[in-house]
């Protein structure tokens, strides 16, 4: 039998035996438990649970999360400053409610001790449960069988529940079940060494109530310095084959059902563990309570058979409409899946809170939301799940007032969006990759015209995106300053590359301001209503139009490509040969300055500019500004593949491109950085969807109007992905030389292929060729940058990956 505990070839081994739905763990790696609990993390946006193990012990790092539930901390400046922000925010890992404690004839079940015979979890795709199953003999002997399957509801927006089923397998056991409700959990501590943040984040709850009665618990509890309350309960259902006692207590940070039972072989225990949650800055401790109760009532009522129907039928409904195809490589379909499961975990039931960094799975950047939700994971949203961008932008429209504090506070007018936060405050204590960074004003303009055009939701608009817009506008506008040279320029700003700090010009960041600017005059005139409410007047608009018409985008002659800033291409270039890869990424082993006097590129920034602004650049610029790049980024940052892969498969690098879809489905599977432990990297993640669809599909949305340039190469295979647009439900084939569209929902639809235009009718597939383009020139990356290939991977699924010391086996 294979060591359950992992060894040898086989440690940590994943293997999908549900088809491409599912992620399976044939063996317990006690020394990766930290990557398998962000894998195995369940979430709906609202509440996260990591992947811990049901009796709560050995760890990686202790996980429970409610989405905006986050402690304030100092944040000490070696040198302060003015307009630096003085306080952090986390989040706080909140009351546990996964433990389940067992004890066999008084011998807790603890997998380091006694014999661990078999043990496998498996997250089901299609169920949206997390299932383990477990077969234990202790120290004394006894053999007992174990099966849990955890859900976090996607349609009752507090509540998860536990299956959890024990079995004797030989002879009859004394077996008692202890299930928690736990508060200020031990963890490993914050990832710190000032005390005055370590003060902060020990312990961060203390108790205001709680309450016992018959099988349920319901604590609660305020977080000591944000005041925040959160509420907590469980209740349970009780099956058994044998006669059962059991009690239940509370105390201020402890809530606990205990069940006792004396079982013959063959014969089960079997008890199902309801959890609510809820937490509010305003509502008082009865309130709360009150809330948790009926949010237990409404999961008990319901019951587990129909909760675990209600989450399928949830998911059925998001797959039939969110599918990508690619059976020549089936583990590069299932790990695109994945990503886009976890996007959904993360969006399902915001409303009106942010989208994490990490989504729900870690606390990895503190729990942050970044532009990175904007740019990257609200394009798959707006197909998949329109409801959730419509909530994201509703969180952003919320948090203006302090947005606009913050612009005045820099002298500036608009409103200027954090670079990180939880609540809508700045967060950054680093100025120059956080402050400086102004291009989240325009990544949020973009993402609620991106959403407008797929939704068409006017009535959104009206109430919230339009403010968005104009308010971003107003920021860029007095950011830049028209020069003695007639140009509207950007100066002293930090895009996307943050190995190039406080540029000028910055092409990225003016681009981008140029669409918002051109959105606030479209808002407008969209929504005169809002822009009367807001004071625009026509002077105000002739302005932002003038600085958009004359916007500086920085071009060097002499190389003939687009300068990521200006004088960007004066500075030396970075020796690449005299850098291990030991010493990646840069930031942990070079100083800042250095990156920002040389020509190294964190994350692709000229080419985020060619996808998200493609009508700004001619082919030949896309192919020169691709070529010179390229062989200047490090990808540093997990984002950088995403823009990498999209435009690699625009230009006709197919197989590089391939790669960079590669790289982006399989950065946490394979955990490619070493930080998994910390979180799903959603972004990235979520950003093989766009590399598919975008990259090999070629779509653009110009105008409102779906067009789409497909391209893969003989080797890929067929690739198939469908989508949503206005109402519409869209599917594509694309083979080498053709391509299938068909309408499958919804009314005609006008799309455009390889520029020309045609209407989809329902059911009416129409195909059309694809032209010949010549292979481009080569490119190449700097040295020991490449991205992992992915046709070495597709022809030894055993490969694993040398390049990573922590990587682990994967098969699929």
């Amino acid at each position: 039998m294979q060591d359950p505990h992992g060894g040898g070839d086989e440690r940590s081994a994943m293997q999908t035996e549900l088809g491409v739905w599912a992620i399976t763990e044939q063996a317990l790696d006690l020394e990766r438990l930290g990557w398998s609990e962000t894998i195995f993390a369940l979430s709906n946006g609202n509440l996260g649970l990591r992947g811990n193990l049901d009796e709560g012990e050995p760890y990686g790092e202790l996980g429970t999360y409610l989405s905006g539930v986050h402690e304030l901390r100092p944040m000490p400046h070696a040198e302060a400053g003015y307009g630096y922000p003085e306080s952090g925010q986390t989040v706080i890992n909140v009351t546990s409610g996964k433990i389940i404690r067992l004890l066999v004839d008084d011998e807790p079940f603890d997998v380091r001790y006694g014999t661990l015979l078999a043990h496998t979890r498996t997250l089901d795709m299609r169920a949206g449960t997390l299932v383990r199953n477990v077969e234990w003999r202790s120290p004394a002997g006894q053999r007992v069988r174990i099966k849990s399957t955890r859900m976090v509801s996607l349609t009752q927006r507090g509540v998860a529940a536990i299956e959890y089923i024990v079995e004797p397998v030989d002879e009859s056991a004394r077996l008692v079940l202890q299930s928690e409700l736990v508060v200020n959990e031990p963890s490993h501590g914050p990832r710190v060494s000032d005390p005055r943040v370590a003060a902060a984040l020990i312990a961060p709850l203390t108790a205001e109530d709680h309450l016992a009665l018959d099988a349920s618990v319901v604590l609660v509890h305020r977080t000591r310095v944000s005041g925040l309350k959160v509420a907590a309960g469980m209740n349970h259902i009780v099956d058994c084959s044998a006669p059962w006692d059991s009690s239940t207590e509370a105390l201020d940070d402890l809530g606990r059902f205990t069940v006792g039972t004396t079982l013959n072989a063959g014969q089960c225990l079997r008890i199902v563990k309801f959890l609510a949650y809820g937490w509010s800055s305003l509502r008082s401790n009865h309130a709360l309570r009150d809330q948790v109760g009926a949010a237990l009532h409404a999961a008990q009522s319901t019951g587990w058979d129909e909760l675990l129907q209600e989450q399928r039928s949830f998911l059925d409904n998001y797959w039939e409409c969110n599918t990508v195809e690619i059976p020549d490589d089936p583990d590069l379909e299932i790990a695109i899946r994945f990503g886009m499961f976890h996007a959904l975990q993360a969006g399902a039931r915001t409303e009106g809170i942010a989208i994490p960094a990490k989504g729900l799975t870690g606390t990895g950047y503190d729990g942050h939301a970044f532009w990175d939700t904007e740019m990257f994971v609200l394009p798959f949203l707006n197909s998949a799940y329109p409801t959730a961008s419509r909530e994201v932008l509703r969180w952003r429209h919320t948090t203006l007032d302090v947005a606009r504090q913050r612009a005045q506070e820099l002298g500036l007018t608009g409103a200027a969006l954090p670079w990180r936060t939880i609540d809508g405050a700045e967060c950054s204590g680093y100025w120059p990759a956080g402050t400086a960074a102004f291009h989240v004003n325009a990544a949020v303009a973009e993402a609620v015209m991106q959403y407008l055009d797929a939704t068409d939701d006017t009535d959104f608009f009206a109430e919230c995106g339009a403010e968005l817009v104009i308010e971003a506008a107003r920021l860029f506008q007095s950011l830049g300053h028209r020069a003695r040279d007639g140009a509207f320029h950007i100066d002293g700003v930090t895009g996307p590359d943050e190995y190039s700090a406080i540029a000028d010009d910055n092409v990225y960041t003016n681009l981008m301001a140029q669409r918002t600017l051109r959105a606030a005059i479209r808002a407008c005139a969209q929504a005169p209503d809002v822009a009367s409410a807001l004071g625009v007047h026509e002077n105000e608009q002739q302005g932002w139009a003038a600085a958009a018409d004359t916007m500086h985008i920085p071009y060097s002659e002499a190389l003939g490509i687009h300068a990521q800033s200006t004088n960007f291409t004066m500075h030396p270039f970075w020796d690449f040969a005299a850098t291990s890869e030991s010493q990646y990424p840069l930031l942990q082993s070079a100083p800042y300055f250095d990156l920002y006097r040389k020509q190294v590129v964190k994350q692709a920034d000229i080419v985020l500019a060619m996808h998200t602004c493609p009508e700004a650049f001619t082919l030949e610029e896309k192919r020169s500004n691709f070529t010179y790049y390229e062989a200047i980024t490090v990808r540093d940052s997990s984002l950088s593949a995403v823009s990498q892969g999209i435009i690699a498969a625009e230009l006709g690098h197919l197989e590089l491109a391939e790669d960079y879809l590669n790289e982006c489905a399989f950065i946490d599977l394979r955990d490619t950085h070493s930080n998994s432990d910390d979180g799903i990297h959603l972004a990235a993640s979520v950003g093989a969807w766009a590399v598919v669809v975008a990259g090999f599909g070629g779509l653009r949305i110009v105008g409102g109007v779906l067009r789409f340039a497909p391209r893969i190469a003989p080797e890929f295979g067929p690739l198939s992905f469908t989508m949503r647009h206005l109402d519409r439900r869209i599917s594509i084939r694309v083979t080498p030389t053709k391509a299938t569209y068909e309408l499958t929902a919804g009314f005609p639809l006008n799309i455009v292929h390889y520029g020309e235009e045609f209407t989809l009718l329902p059911d009416l597939a129409v195909t059309m060729a694809i032209p010949h383009a010549d292979p481009p020139p080569a490119v190449s990356q700097p040295i020991r940058r490449a991205p992992l290939s992915r046709r070495l991977r597709n022809n030894d699924r055993r490969r694993t990956i040398e390049d990573h010391a922590a990587q682990k086996k994967l098969d699929y």
